[in-house]
Order: structure tokens, then sequence, then C-alpha cells
């Protein structure tokens, strides 16, 4: 007797979901595309917003900017939940080894006091910073239009709590776990006049309903100038003076400020070529927006730098400006 080993293929009835079909055609498609494209409801809605009658529920009129097609900003990262997790993870296991290290190393005794004084009160006060930057990311997840743009906004926001809570705990490191310096840093940000200006900012900008005008004074504005003088300058400045050590405990920071860039550069310059409208509306937002951040921004440089010139950080601003198709707005030399 013998024995004849067969095989069949066999092929699948469709090589994916039928809206993402209609999309990307008959095609096998990837973890990203499945969980993110033409999943947000946008019909048959029960009721309308009872805090805002006027609108429905995934209305795209919650900013005054338009697209098209508002799936266009597709993440570079391709970031879904769980691809968002596994690489978040990976840095925050380096990020917890750098801190671990620095407590059992007993590196805060390497730095002086005065030096100690110089980051409670220039460094510490950008955890509410980024508490205000992680409520303009959700802003954008709640309001924004198209799970593309408010699921990568939800993770920003996520990546901004991080971020404030890591602050906090480099000043726990400093003062032994006994919150003093948080409660200096509060003081600082409450009372201290280079402080108002960024505070002021922080809190009127709470109030701004258009999404996407905060998604521009965060993204392109704020945080080019925290890269570029907070964990650019100041973290020079900290090297300067024997505090190198402090580097590996705004590593994370300086990490997530780099990916979320890779996320959002793409976006202004897709929203900027939708249209000439579009392109207008963003330039004029930029127009009002600069100089509040800069002067914010100048009043702090003026405490933790010794020096009001922030043209670094506004040069940052000019090239991503540049790169996303808007008019040079800010005359640097």
């Amino acid at each position: 007797m013998t024995l004849e080993i067969k095989t069949s293929n066999v092929a699948p009835i469709r090589q994916t979901y039928a809206y993402i079909e209609r999309r990307f055609g008959t095609k096998p498609a990837t973890r990203y595309q499945e969980v993110s494209f033409d999943i947000q409801g946008a019909a048959n809605f029960h009721y309308r917003p009872l805090w805002n009658p006027s609108k429905t529920l995934n209305d795209p009129s919650y900013t005054a900017l338009h697209m098209q097609d508002w799936y266009v900003f597709k993440d570079p990262r391709q970031f879904y939940y769980g691809a968002y997790v596994q690489h978040r993870a990976r840095l925050q296991d380096v990020a917890e080894s750098n801190y671990a290290f620095f407590e059992k190393r007993h590196l805060v005794e390497n730095i002086s006091d005065e030096i100690k004084q110089k980051i409670i009160t220039c460094l510490l006060p950008f955890r509410y910073v980024e508490q205000t930057a992680n409520l303009h990311m959700m802003s954008g997840s709640a309001y924004g239009y198209g799970t593309v743009i408010t699921q990568a906004c939800m993770f920003a926001a996520m990546d901004r709590l991080g971020m404030a809570q890591y602050i906090s705990r480099i000043g726990l490191l400093l003062d032994g776990n006994t919150g003093e310096s948080l409660q200096q840093a509060k003081n600082a940000w409450m009372n201290d006049a280079a402080w108002q200006p960024l505070r002021k900012l922080c809190e009127l900008s709470l109030t701004e309903q258009d999404w996407f005008k905060l998604f521009v004074l965060q993204n392109l504005l704020i945080d080019s100038l925290m890269q570029s003088l907070v964990y650019g300058t100041f973290d020079q400045l900290l090297v300067e003076n024997g505090a190198r050590d402090v580097a590996m405990l705004t590593e994370f920071m300086q990490d997530c400020l780099t990916d979320l860039r890779k996320w959002s550069d793409p976006v202004f310059k897709l929203a900027i070529a939708e249209s000439e409208e579009n392109k207008a509306l963003i330039q004029n937002w930029v127009a009002e927006l600069l100089p509040q951040v800069q002067e914010a921004f100048s009043a702090w440089s003026t405490l933790a730098l010794n020096d009001a010139e922030i043209e670094q950080g506004l040069a940052v601003i000019a090239e991503r400006s540049k790169k996303a198709g808007l008019a040079d707005i800010f005359n640097l030399a």
C-alpha cells in the first residue's frame, strides 16, 4: 500500500475588510490600516452632543481647517495601540534603568546646591507645561476628525503625561523623595515673574476651542522651543556646571519629542498643501501665536540661561515652517 500526501491551497474569499478594500483595493492590509482607516462613525447618530447641540458627534467643523479627506493624515510611524505601547515600553525600560542607576550610584551628590536650585527653579515647573500639552493633545483626540489623527493625538497626550511624571521624578531624586523640590517648583510657577508669561500662555490656551490651532501651538511652536532650549541649551548649561548626569534623566523627553516631530511635521505639510485657504489660516495662527510663545520663552531664558535671546529655538520653528510650506514670517538673520 502506498501513501500519497497531497497539499492544496485554499484561496481566501477576500484579502481584508470591505471598508479597507474600498480605500486600498483588494490586497492584504496592514494591521495599522485595518484599525485606523474609516472606522470612525460618520452617520446615523442618535443625538447631538448635549454640551454643544450645534455640532454632531465626530464633527469636522470643530476646527476652521478644511480637508477633503481627513484620513490623509497617515502616521508615518504606523502607530496603533499595540505598536505604540511596544515602542514606548522600550523607551520606558531605558528611562527606568537610567533613573535607577542615578539613584543607586547617588549621582545627586555630584550636583552642587546652586545647580540643584537651578534645576528646581528652571526645569521642574515644566511639568505644568507638559500637563497643558497633555490637554492640548487630548483636545485633538476628542474633537479631531478621522481615526488616524485622533488616535495619534491620544498617544501624544499620553507621552506628555509621561514626560510630566518624569520631570516630577527628577525633583524627587533631588530632594530624597520629600517633595520639597516640587513645592518650590510650584511656588516658582505661581509667583516667579519669569514664569508668568508661560503660565499665562498655558492657561489661556485651554480656552481655545479649535483643536488644530492648539495642535499648531503645541507641536510646532512650543515643542520646537522646548527641544531646542530646555533639552538643548539648558541641558548643555547643566553639563558645563557639573550636572552632566541629569542628561540621562531627560533622555526620555528628548526621544519622545523627536518621535513626535516625525509625526507632526507631515501633518503640517499635508494640511498646508491641501489648499491656499488652509495655508493662509495656519500662517495667521502662527503669526498670532508666535509673539506670545516668544515672549514666554524669552522670560524663561532670562531666568534659566541669563540670556533673553532665543534665536536658536526660533530658527528651528522657521526651518520646520519652511519645510511644511509656510512663508517666512520670522525675519531671522
